[in-house]
């Protein structure tokens, strides 16, 4: 409780306190302090409408902003299980403004004027996820993104072996593989910021069903000017009110462009982890930071555990993903009633990906240490480098080489050399680096 030890909400959050104590988890905080900002600004726009006496919009809006700011956070206990609409928690928020307001305010006929809690909630949640989306996830994927860049210009000129299918394969440079580590978190970025447009788009103003019943034609749109003035996004009238209403398509979508996003992560993730894997039975071609103690029981030990944090978080988002997904199908007629679970999961993903995001930056990335002359053994020791032989003595006789090499354990210009192939076209065709950039070597194919 406050300091106060004064409970401000009513009989309809005691009679929901009561009916879903189901997880233990609260409503996120997000979501009411986004509630509590609109009905601030609904209370103003309802009295420059003239539908509310100035005195009272007053005061709601100063209560508003009060539990915005997080004055009253402990005044909304209800669990995020709760009836599918939300409208437990448009009435907790209903009842503590009112109370906060004075007296003579009404929960419903002042607080709730020209709403519902059809309207309102999702409204809500669509500002709570854009609100974290843009302030806290983005500017975390373009710190990883930045920090895998940065590595990728400190790493351009190291040769390593290429590998697919887990074997080796040609040469390319460790820079390489940062630099496209590097495009597919910006790409991700790309993917969650080509639906925040869609996610904007409010259902507000369409009070039970979407016909916008009780509430005044030019409502959504003022409430609307005064949140965008205030928010670092973009908010607007839904192209279909009904549409906007009766779904949550578009927090399924951004939660599918995270989903895309933690598969790029865990990819990122597991390839570092594997090029650090030894330090002596492993590639053992990158050195990350030793953080603390491996073992228990084995002295020195150094475990990937950024790596492994951010590989369970980014499974945590995918099956998020399918919780919310099967939130959104419970959309019947004019109401999608699984708005609290997409809540709870859209901004649990949101903030697991953003902390994730930047401690692997900090504590992973920005600390990897080369090994480059292991890489370039490695490089070197690749029979798959034979590949550069065809364009000057044909595939047949180059995999000959390659076999002869496998088999007695010697080095492929051993090999070509006994089997004929001179210094010079070896040089030439087995420039490691020349071979990383791609193309054809010169002179080849004469």
């Amino acid at each position: 409780m406050t300091a106060t030890e004064t409970r401000h909400w009513g009989p309809e959050t005691d009679k929901a306190i009561a009916n879903f104590p189901v997880s233990g988890e609260r409503m996120p905080i997000g979501v009411v302090h986004w509630m509590a900002r609109l009905k601030a600004d609904a209370a103003r726009a309802n009295a420059a409408l003239g539908l509310l006496e100035p005195a009272i919009a007053d005061r709601i809006a100063a209560a508003g902003e009060e539990v915005a700011a997080g004055r009253w956070d402990d005044q909304f206990p209800l669990d995020v299980f709760q009836t599918g609409s939300g409208t437990s928690t448009n009435m907790n928020v209903n009842e503590v403004l009112a109370s906060l307001a004075g007296d003579d305010v009404h929960p419903n006929d002042h607080v709730n004027l020209g709403q519902s809690s059809n309207d309102t909630f999702p409204s809500a949640v669509h500002l709570a996820t854009l609100d974290a989306v843009t302030a806290t996830l983005l500017p975390a994927l373009e710190q990883l993104a930045g920090s895998l860049s940065s590595k990728a210009d400190e790493y351009a000129d190291v040769v390593k072996s290429g590998r697919t299918h887990m074997m080796d394969a040609v040469p390319v440079t460790l820079g390489q593989e940062f630099a496209g580590y590097a495009t597919q978190v910006r790409l991700g970025i790309d993917r969650i910021e080509a639906t925040l447009g869609r996610v904007g788009q409010l259902p507000l103003g369409g009070t039970a069903t979407g016909t916008g019943l009780n509430t005044h034609p030019e409502f959504a749109a003022r409430v609307l000017e005064l949140l965008g003035a205030r928010a670092a996004f973009s908010v607007s009238q839904p192209v279909d009110r009904f549409e906007a209403q009766a779904n949550r398509d578009a927090l399924v979508e951004l939660s599918g462009a995270l989903k895309v996003v933690a598969v790029s992560l865990m990819k990122v993730a597991t390839d570092i982890r594997l090029m650090g894997s030894g330090p002596r039975a492993g590639i053992a071609e990158l050195e990350l930071p030793s953080l603390q103690k491996g073992s228990s029981i084995m002295p020195g030990k150094v475990n990937p555990v950024m790596v492994e944090v951010v590989c369970q978080t980014m499974a945590q988002v995918i099956g998020n993903d399918a919780a919310i997904t099967l939130g959104g199908m419970q959309g019947q007629f004019e109401l999608n009633v699984g708005i609290p679970l997409i809540a709870r999961n859209i901004l649990h993903s949101t903030t697991i990906m953003a902390s994730a995001s930047r401690l692997f930056a900090e504590r992973c990335v920005d600390g990897l240490e080369v090994q480059q002359e292991r890489c370039e053994q490695y490089a070197e020791a690749s029979l798959a480098v034979a590949t550069a032989l065809n364009p000057f003595i044909g595939y047949d006789r180059a995999t000959e080489i390659v076999q002869q090499a496998h088999a007695s354990g010697r080095t492929l210009r051993e090999v070509a050399r006994e089997l004929g192939v001179d210094d010079s076209t070896l040089d030439q065709a087995l420039d490691m680096r020349a071979m990383a950039a791609g193309g054809i070597p010169q002179g080849a194919g004469s």
